[in-house]
């Protein structure tokens, strides 16, 4: 059986069509990062080419993603249309409980009063006119 030229994609377009990767170029950026894998095999080039049938497993941000490739896409259409292009294996996400969603990480967000005082010692070191 030969494969049509549509039945192959290169992977940096088949995340971006597929709405897995909010742009061709973050899908890039994951790839080259070693976060794709097609069958059990990192990929390093955003140009290496999904098939149908392929399994590919996403790492996001926050989420896991188990897909199997059922289509190649032609554009980034409407959610319906790119949900036709794979099956979801992935597990459900993790919850986080209300107290978990509000942490954050150190030194992000406001400064608290201790990092207040920090940066005012900071200032009162430095020469006159130079901030």
């Amino acid at each position: 059986m030969t494969e049509t030229p549509a039945a192959r994609q290169r992977i940096d377009k088949w995340l971006f069509f597929a709405r897995i990767a909010k742009s061709r170029t973050l899908a890039q950026e994951w790839v080259a990062g070693g976060h794709v894998s097609v069958n059990g095999e990192k990929l390093r080039r955003p140009s290496a080419e999904v098939r149908i049938g392929d399994r590919l497993e996403v790492l996001a941000e926050r989420r896991t993603y188990i897909l199997v490739v059922r289509a190649a896409g032609s554009r980034r259409g409407p959610y319906e249309e790119a949900r036709l292009l794979y099956d979801d294996e992935s597990p459900p996400p993790e919850r986080l409980t209300p107290f978990e969603q509000a942490q954050r990480a150190p030194g992000t967000g406001r400064p608290e009063k201790k990092d207040r005082r920090a940066l005012d010692r900071l200032r009162s070191r430095l020469p006159v006119g130079s901030g």
